[in-house]
């Protein structure tokens, strides 16, 4: 449904871009989870695809589809003075539905947000759970068929949450595209169909979340029947981070599974007997660490 090719971003008097030829796809039917530290450039990828900023350069292609996005951003878009239905009166109103339209658009999402028994209410007098579902309805409003969720779920009980999740999953199965941030792993690995992981305005990884974690490599796990020279282990630790479980146990931290026929194969050259060796899964906290150098909530 969309492609972005080498799109560019540096806000004025900015030391270093905010993008920097990023390049992704979006398919209708599929979420795709956006993960990056705090000033990654995830908020300002979204506003270049809501048209809220013009890429310099790059480009956003457009497929099939009817060029409409629906955006629920991390602020409340709303107003706090109006009651549910008014707002969405009124952003039906801006997005050009009329009449019978307009009525129906509303009704609707007032459907999808679950907020019948809210509708006469002021945005304002509304919990944070049901701020947020009020934000996700005037995203659905227009019925566009991408959506961009940048922080759905930010500070909403766990009932809220699994909620928008749930509708997050229904979009997707309407066939619908959603680009997904979040500061969640768990959320990631709930809803996305594929993981785009972006550090300083660059695509370190983009795949299905399987593809993302072994392309982070893993940690193997070695019983040894006999010690580990001296040598070997001094090399190991500066190349694998290499580390002493005790009794002849070791961890080491590959790059990928391949790595471990040449570290069994150093150590039959060594004549050090293998009792057990294997590679574990990386979570996708893992691979978020390993590929970015720091913490999903870091600022630096």
């Amino acid at each position: 449904m969309l492609k972005l090719e080498s799109l560019a971003w540096r806000y004025p008097g900015a030391p270093a871009a905010a993008l920097d030829g990023v390049s992704l796809t979006i398919a209708a039917g599929e979420v795709l989870g956006l993960l990056g530290p705090n000033g990654a450039g995830k908020t300002t990828l979204i506003s270049l695809i809501a048209g809220a900023l013009n890429a310099e350069p790059g480009q956003i292609v457009w497929s099939g589809a009817p060029r409409a996005v629906g955006w629920a951003p991390q602020d409340f878009a709303f107003y706090p003075a109006l009651t549910v239905r008014e707002n969405l009166e009124v952003f039906a109103g801006v997005i050009g539905l009329a009449g019978a339209a307009r009525r129906a658009r509303v009704a609707a999402a007032i459907a999808f947000g679950q907020m019948g028994g809210f509708a006469e209410r002021r945005a304002r007098t509304l919990s944070g759970g049901m701020k947020r579902r009020l934000n996700l309805a005037l995203a659905v409003l227009g019925d566009a068929p991408l959506l961009l969720l940048d922080e759905p779920t930010a500070g909403v009980d766990p009932q809220s949450r699994a909620f928008l999740l749930d509708a997050v999953r229904q979009l997707r199965d309407e066939g619908r595209a959603v680009l997904y941030t979040s500061h969640y792993m768990e959320e990631i690995e709930a809803v996305a169909d594929r993981v785009a992981i972006i550090d300083r305005g660059c695509v370190c990884a983009d795949g299905t979340l399987a593809e993302v974690c072994a392309a982070a490599g893993g940690e193997a796990k070695l019983q040894l029947g006999s010690p580990l020279p001296a040598p070997l282990a001094e090399e190991w630790t500066r190349r694998y981070g290499l580390a002493s479980l005790g009794a002849q146990r070791w961890t080491l931290k590959l790059s990928g599974p391949f790595e471990l026929a040449a570290v069994l194969t150093e150590l039959a050259k060594q004549g050090v007997a293998v009792r057990s060796a294997s590679v574990g899964e990386v979570s996708l906290e893992d691979a978020f660490l390993k590929l970015t150098q720091r913490a999903l909530r870091d600022d630096a």
